[in-house]
């Protein structure tokens, strides 16, 4: 397996891990799986999904729910605001799949309204705490505008309610997670109970990848949406979601050069790579990545105190230690931890699996 530029490396093994065990999560609150799609953006893996029972699907845009289509995915949600900019796209995918829309304005309601030429899902977006956006839980009048509209329309039917507790990216350690996660299960419950006797079938989406890895009950959640697990990174085993060797993906670099009178590496790997995601570690500061032990074509733990400490485009320098130093030369490849992997797999658009099996991704 050679390797000559920046190239996103997938453990199939722990990957398949995390998965099984995200699927145990679901299956032991008797709720549904619809996992996030964009942190992979990848037909394959996707079909190790499928290949687990998993028949729901989540995407960050339409074009990305188009690819998803496109290798025969037929209920998606689109876990971002419709945009009716892409109502061609729109009509285009609900004539072949159950589409699932991100509604939370009557501006856009109106608009679906009038120019959908078949029926879609109407899901209305509630801020769970996040404050990013979306309608206060306690928004009743809001709601019922909404609702009373789609109930009205001809082709958008009223199924629930979706919401994400983004904050819970910035808890670190179980306690914080617990908080933002009775925070969340708390202002989707009130919305809940508001209409549970109205509409006693209706969906109720929730769930991030912190939360739906460490939590053990989802209240009135009827699926859970988690989506960067599948890889896992950095960020997420500050947070505290999963153990570094849970982390499923790596970034192999080229050395380029060296600079041992300051305990510098040069590698083939900066922002258009990474992405220009940092993270505080407790013993480095500023962080892009941790460079990992190699194993065959794989790789283990991380190397102590060599880490990824500053980025430009193309460029990454990485700190050592004299004794990594005196190891390296000029050709090797070194494999860092990435910070976000889910910038950093859209960035690098294809990945290789560590048994040498090359997988591409939507915009390849």
């Amino acid at each position: 397996m050679k390797i000559t530029r920046p190239t996103l490396l997938l453990d199939k093994s722990r990957c398949i891990g995390n998965l099984e065990k995200m699927l145990q999560k679901a299956e032991n609150n008797k709720i549904g799986l619809r996992p996030h799609f964009k942190t992979h953006q990848s037909h394959e893996v996707g079909r190790w999904f499928r290949e687990r029972g998993v028949k729901k699907i989540a995407t960050s845009s339409l074009r990305m729910a188009e690819h998803f289509a496109k290798d025969g995915w037929d209920d998606i949600t689109v876990a971002f605001p419709a945009n009716i900019l892409e109502i061609d796209l729109i009509n285009s995918l609900s004539e072949n799949i159950k589409l699932n829309l991100l509604i939370q304005s009557l501006e856009c309601l109106n608009f679906l309204s009038d120019n959908l030429k078949n029926q879609v899902n109407g899901l209305i977006k509630i801020d769970l705490g996040y404050g990013r956006t979306g309608l206060l839980s306690d928004d009743f009048d809001g709601t019922d505008e909404l609702i009373k509209k789609m109930n009205r329309s001809s082709n958008i039917k009223f199924s629930g309610f979706l919401g994400h507790a983004g904050q819970s990216y910035d808890a670190r350690g179980i306690e914080q997670i617990s908080e933002v996660h009775k925070e969340a299960c708390s202002k989707m419950q009130q919305v809940f109970d508001h209409y549970r006797d109205e509409y006693p079938d209706i969906s109720i989406s929730m769930g991030d990848t912190p939360t739906c890895s460490t939590m053990d009950s989802f209240g009135c959640a009827t699926e859970i949406r988690p989506g960067n697990f599948i890889f896992y990174d950095l960020v997420q085993e500050q947070i505290g979601s999963c153990s570094i060797e849970q982390i499923a993906v790596a970034v192999a670099c080229p050395v380029v050069a060296l600079h041992p009178e300051r305990n510098e590496i040069i590698i083939y790997g900066g922002g258009v790579h990474f992405s220009k995601d940092v993270y505080n570690h407790t013993k480095f500061g500023k962080c892009y990545g941790l460079v990992v032990k190699d194993s065959d074509n794989g790789w283990s733990e991380p190397v102590e105190k060599v880490f990824l400490q500053k980025i430009s485009q193309e460029h990454g320098v990485v700190s050592c230690t004299d004794e990594f130093m005196e190891q390296c030369t000029i050709g090797d490849v070194l494999k860092i931890l990435p910070v976000h992997s889910c910038m950093t797999a859209d960035l690098l658009k294809r990945m290789l699996t560590t048994e040498g099996e090359k997988i591409e991704m939507m915009g390849n």
